[in-house]
């Protein structure tokens, strides 16, 4: 199985005694259920609940954690994080790689000698997929097998899929993949994401698209009953993901009427291992 680097990444280091219980009164991720060698998902998210910044986070030694963002987000990301220090004792800091190796299967990174080597927990554990740091990217390096792998597993990432602030934790599947913890304290707008889950309200997924030809472009928006739906994200060929409203999805299928984006009609299910499915009722023509 493939080897990719992903340039433009980021890493911020964020260490030292107060280091565990800083992050976690702001973040998403429950880092008390966090084990070594795994890299989760999580987001600091505005006072109303959206994302403001998407991260992997994982632990880095006995008192410390490192956060995989993308360069474009980084600088600010940094900011934000020292605005809630406060008087905590932690060092927060920027690390000198640019880049990621991810890889699966037979191709999955083993830990060297000063290179920390962490499982991405949004993919099954059974594909073995695993990312490290290094330098830089080479030109022209072939990300297909990486897209092709995110779609499958319904993966989304900021930049590629959505736009930062516009979407909430639910959306992007953090409820599903472990990016929100779900019975945790306090965290920075937990009061939003917990009533979104609690009455069930969360509308907005991601949702694996296959079109009976060629995908347009990521941020084509999607259509249903010829209404607007979401936007494609990520494609491959005629495999994409997509960010859309699950019961106006649903609404167009039980009438028959297909759901298109930029005049391909789309197939679009739930990715698998999933715990939520299409609503049984759908919904009027609220926002």
């Amino acid at each position: 199985m493939p080897t990719v680097v992903l340039a433009d990444r980021a890493f911020v280091s964020v260490s030292g005694p107060d280091a565990e219980h800083f992050l976690q009164s702001i973040l998403t991720t429950d880092l008390t259920a966090l084990p070594q060698g795994v890299a989760r998902p999580g987001a600091l998210l505005t006072p109303q609940g959206k994302i403001l910044f998407d991260f992997l986070i994982g632990r880095a030694g006995s008192d410390g954690f490192v956060l995989e963002c993308r360069s474009a987000i980084a600088d600010d990301f940094m900011r934000r994080l020292m605005l809630y220090k406060l008087r905590a004792k932690v060092t927060i800091g920027r690390g000198d790689a640019g880049a990621t190796q991810v890889a699966w299967g037979d191709d999955a990174a083993t830990s060297a000698a000063g290179v920390d080597v962490l499982r991405d927990a949004r993919f099954p554990e059974a594909l073995g997929v695993t990312r490290r740091p290094v330098a830089e990217a080479a030109a022209g390096d072939d990300l297909s097998a990486w897209t092709r792998l995110r779609i499958a597993h319904g993966v989304a990432e900021s930049g590629s899929d959505y736009a930062l602030p516009d979407a909430f934790p639910h959306d992007i599947l953090y409820d599903q993949n472990g990016g929100v913890g779900l019975r945790k304290g306090c965290y920075v707008g937990q009061e939003v994401v917990s009533r979104m889950h609690h009455r069930g309200t969360a509308r907005r997924r991601v949702l694996v698209a296959e079109g009976d030809g060629v995908l347009p472009e990521a941020g084509t928006p999607v259509l249903a009953q010829g209404r607007p739906a979401g936007t494609l994200g990520s494609v491959a060929g005629s495999a994409g993901l997509a960010v859309v409203r699950i019961d106006k999805v649903k609404a167009a299928m039980d009438a028959g009427e297909a759901v298109t984006a930029g005049g391909v009609a789309l197939a679009l299910s739930i990715p698998p291992g999933m715990g939520f499915g299409f609503p049984e009722t759908t919904a009027g023509e609220e926002p």
